[in-house]
């Protein structure tokens, strides 16, 4: 179902926080925010500290988590074959991280944003402040709460602040 989502970029993890704080404050519960941050390991940190998700399923669409699974499972297969290092590095970390990797390439947040009505420019803005250290905080809001969202999310500090529509 389609509604709107409330987009608001900061440039500091502790404004970011200040806005989740002050959402939570309004009844804006956990799984309404999501955060991302320069890449999911951050976003994944920033969301267990503001009590919100991380927001994976605004940057990566169905097709890059595929990829990505399918580049975890292709990385295992060839690692088995190595000597000595391939039983840890096809069930570690790295196996885990390189799959991430190839994930995020192929399900980037300008894509994803643009399909949401956001133009392609400012998209592309976004994706380049977050590389930089910005964090993007999106709220999933019901029509009457979009102004009072709006508000809370400017007066913590946002830099950009946007509603696109979300399906």
């Amino acid at each position: 179902m389609s509604h709107p989502l409330a987009l608001a970029l900061f440039p500091t993890v502790a404004a970011a926080m200040d806005a989740a704080r002050t959402l939570h404050d309004i009844g804006i519960t956990r799984e309404q925010i999501s955060v991302l941050g320069r890449d999911h390991t951050q976003s994944r940190n920033l969301a267990a500290s503001m009590d919100a998700t991380p927001g994976v399923e605004l940057e990566d669409s169905p097709l890059a988590a595929r990829i990505g699974e399918l580049s975890g499972q292709l990385l295992a297969a060839i690692a088995v074959g190595l000597p000595g290092v391939g039983p840890i590095v096809a069930a570690g970390p790295l196996a885990a991280e390189l799959a991430d990797a190839a994930g995020h390439a192929a399900g980037s947040l300008t894509s994803v944003l643009k399909r949401a009505g956001l133009p392609g420019e400012r998209a592309d803005a976004l994706q380049r402040e977050l590389a930089r250290g910005a964090v993007l905080v999106g709220v999933h809001v019901a029509e009457p709460d979009v102004q009072r969202v709006r508000e809370r999310l400017s007066t913590a500090g946002a830099t950009h602040l946007e509603i696109v529509n979300w399906s």
